[in-house]
């Protein structure tokens, strides 16, 4: 019966994908750790696998309406992608099981990569609730020569995340990309999705490098179903007021990140 939830529930991870362009990692966790009962650090390797896959058919389909910006996505993705492999399979290994003790309660690894997790959610959140809309105007070419560092920079940071809790950083990604490009947010979604695929494809190898062990018949089943979801979820953007569709969203994660800072206390 879990079983089924836990497929049930994977639907939200698609359907964000195709909706928004964030928010997968953010469902995909809570739901292989409460659910399907993974371990918090395999649980974080699971989630670029799932998120990683759903994210390549985003990318097509949003590529074939023109809406991938793929110098951006590379210039984006690069320093990204190098940064995510070195953290899952060189930084994560290393920390010690037990980091430190305070007030009794000690912060073992999992603990404090769900805590860490439990922010990421909490700062999507405010980012998708505040959701400030902006002039949809490309103005690629004239921004990039200025703010290449920064580009650099957010997709070092982007990596570490995605390297360290299965956050494909989507809710980093948008935002950057239409305050540094000015693009329409349906091609920031597009190029977000084809970040999110690179960084969580390689930091799915990086997890096999370091040794986690995948249960391919767990893994898989919830992967096609967050798969065919994501169509559904481009279908509803389609209808529906994205900015108001966002913000009852980001209400949603900030309810479930408070609910996993207590939960992983607690236990």
């Amino acid at each position: 019966m879990l079983f089924f939830l836990g497929l049930f529930l994977s639907v939200l991870v698609g359907v964000s994908l195709g909706l928004v362009g964030s928010g997968g990692s953010i469902l995909t966790v809570p739901i292989l750790v409460s659910v399907f009962v993974v371990e918090a650090e395999i649980s974080f390797v699971y989630s670029l696998f799932i998120v990683g896959s759903t994210a390549i058919i985003g990318v097509i389909k949003s590529a074939t309406k023109g809406n991938v910006n793929f110098k951006i996505g590379l210039l984006f993705g690069l320093p990204s992608i190098v940064s995510v492999y070195v953290t899952r399979a060189y930084l994560v290994p290393v920390l010690p099981k037990v980091l430190f003790t305070f007030g009794g309660i000690e912060f073992n690894k999992d603990i404090y990569l769900m805590l860490v997790f439990s922010s990421v959610m909490i700062l999507a959140s405010v980012s998708m609730i505040r959701n400030k809309s902006s002039k949809e105007q490309d103005n690629t070419s004239r921004l990039l020569q200025f703010k290449v560092p920064l580009f650099i920079f957010e997709g070092i940071l982007v990596g570490l995340l995605s390297g360290l809790v299965g956050a494909g950083g989507g809710f980093l990604i948008i935002p950057a990309l239409v305050l540094l490009t000015n693009q329409p947010i349906a091609k920031a979604v597009g190029t977000s999705l084809f970040i999110i695929s690179l960084n969580c494809i390689v930091g799915f190898i990086g997890g096999l490098k370091a040794g986690i062990e995948i249960d391919w018949k767990l893994l898989i089943p919830i992967t096609l179903s967050s798969i065919v979801d994501v169509f559904i979820g481009q279908i509803i953007g389609s209808k529906i007021d994205g900015a108001k569709l966002k913000k009852g969203f980001g209400w949603f994660v900030l309810v479930m990140g408070v609910y996993v800072v207590f939960t992983t206390l607690s236990k």
